[in-house]
Formats: C-alpha cells, structure tokens, sequence
C-alpha cells in the first residue's frame, strides 16, 4: 500500500530507524533568523538529521516533476514508481552529502536520472507507444485542438526513437527549463557533451517530424 509516493514498508522503517539516519549540524540553527521552513535546501538539511516529516514533504515536492521527466526519458512507464522510490531513498540516506553548490532539483534530478539508467539496463521489454485520447469534440475550435493533439502525438512519437541521453537534453531543457550547466551536473558529463547532445537530438527530431509529415 502506498501513501502520497511513499509506501508503508518505508514510512515504518523511518520511524523504527531501520533505515540509516546520518546526523549534521544544521547551518545557523543556533542563531534566531532561520531560513524559511519549506525552503528546498533547508528541507534537505533536515533530512540529512533524520526528519521523516521533512522527507515527506520533499517527496510529495519532487516526486510530480520526477515522474514527468522520468516518463519522457524512459517511455517505460512500469519503471517510474520504482525509479522514483529509488530515487527519493538515495535522497534519504544521502542528503548529508548535498553540498548547495548546485539546486537541491538539480542534485535530486542527477540521482534519479542515474537510478533510470540503472534501470532501463536491466529492462528488456520494447518501448511502447500509447497514442493520447481524441480531442474533445464539445471544444470551442475542434479542427484546432484536434491539430494540436497530432502534432503533440507526432513528437511524442520521434521523442521514441532518440536515445536516452538525446531524450533527456530536450526534456531538461524544454520541459524543465534547466541550463546547460545544470544538465551536465545532472547527467554526469561536460558542457560541451550537452551541447552536442543538444545539436545532434533537435536534428534527429527535425528529421524524424519531417518522416512524421510526409507519411501523414
């Protein structure tokens, strides 16, 4: 049974402490201004002390943004639950390790874009395409939404056939509105390898749109 992204089995062993709690000092916990309570990197330092309630949040924060990226990434939507749970329990046992050098989004998309790499090498299944529903006829402009739709199901289609590493450029910057620094920590390479990635994955998608169009 699950509960807001987290299952029980989970919940129980923060409590019990079966999961590993490492402790750090809270930076400016002994002066009277503090940051903001629901601040992400705050939210990370005290998870880092062992807050269930902090991680809670943290989970209910990410977990939307990560399953839409994973989703775009990995088109293996049997993997996204597993993925993020693998994902947010790196987070938990690791956040004594976030140094604020980068986003607390940043570090939390670098470890889930690794935990689907992780999984995508052990799945075999072939990826799958699930058109999107028609458009609603009852709509103030039909033609319109319906030529929206096609358009949307024509790109999610060339998205399938790029690599995951081509994938993820487009998703981290169009969708996430990430930089191009940012997404090299994420992904774990250069600069310059982004911008290639880029280059290479909107020539791909260009070309791809064009076999779209012309089959249509």
């Amino acid at each position: 049974m699950r509960v807001a992204g987290i299952n029980l089995h989970f919940r129980a062993s923060l409590r019990m402490g079966a999961v590993p709690q490492p402790r750090i000092k809270v930076p400016g916990a002994d002066r009277e201004a503090s940051p903001p309570p629901h601040d992400d990197a705050m939210l990370v330092l005290r998870v880092a002390n062992g807050d269930a309630a902090a991680f809670d949040l943290l989970f209910r924060r990410y977990a939307p943004r990560l399953k839409r990226f994973l989703d775009r990434v990995s088109h293996r939507p049997q993997l996204i639950e597993e993925v993020i749970d693998d994902t947010m329990l790196v987070v938990w046992r690791k956040a004594h390790t976030y140094d604020l050098r980068s986003k607390v989004s940043t570090w939390i998309f670098a470890i889930g874009f690794r935990r689907a790499l992780k999984a995508l090498q052990r799945a075999d299944d072939p990826l799958a395409y699930e058109p999107e529903e028609m458009a609603d006829i009852r709509a103030a402009d039909p033609s319109d939404e319906i030529e929206r739709r096609d358009t949307h199901a024509r790109l999610r289609r060339a998205m399938t056939s790029l690599s995951a590493e081509h994938r993820t450029v487009i998703e981290l910057t169009y969708y996430q509105g990430y930089s191009c620094r940012e997404i090299a920590r994420i992904v774990g390479c250069p600069v310059d390898t982004v911008k290639t990635r880029m280059f290479h994955a909107r020539r791909r998608l260009k070309l791809l749109l064009a076999d779209e169009i012309r089959s249509a």
